[in-house]
């Protein structure tokens, strides 16, 4: 009797269900640079440090993290548009009049951490939680969305060159 090919939970063959995870975290990686351009690379990123800014967990977030997209983006007052629903990870798209921002959600921290260290290379400045992180084309908004969700404030180096410090 043949045997029939093994079937990932989505039916798909198990070695088509790993080239499209596959292929969905390297579209997650690619978008970073995106998420992380508009970080403008001014006074205050060469001044600040690599450590998290710890603050408070919000009231509302104690019940949510780890959360789903949905709920992140629910609690920052968007509707998002799910752009990558993956094993490793899942990432929505949240636009709004004053920031477009992604919310990334992992099921386990080590994604998580994974996706930090690939992050590293390309700097910028992150909201990240129990196995979320949020990333807004102005960085300033992060600040907003930690008095809502809690969370960490990370600033990533990134590779290349540093600005010179000022002569004065």
């Amino acid at each position: 009797m043949p045997q029939q090919p093994q079937r990932g939970h989505t039916g798909r063959d198990l070695p088509t269900a790993r080239l499209i995870r596959g292929v969905a975290l390297a579209a997650s990686l690619a978008v970073l640079p995106l998420a992380t351009a508009c970080s403008g690379g001014g006074k205050d990123d060469a001044s600040a440090s690599s450590k998290p800014t710890k603050v408070p967990v919000s009231p509302a977030a104690q019940f949510v993290a780890p959360a789903k997209v949905e709920v992140i983006a629910n609690l920052t007052g968007c509707k998002p548009k799910i752009r990558i629903d993956a094993d490793e990870l899942r990432q929505g798209l949240c636009h709004t009049p004053k920031v477009d921002y992604l919310i990334t959600t992992f099921p386990e921290e080590k994604y998580k951490q994974t996706w930090l260290d690939s992050a590293a290379i390309y700097g910028g400045k992150y909201l990240v939680g129990t196995r979320w992180i949020v990333s807004a084309k102005e960085p300033k908004m992060l600040g907003t969305f930690q008095a809502k969700l809690g969370g960490t404030i990370q600033q990533l180096r990134g590779i290349g060159p540093t600005p010179a410090p000022n002569a004065s």
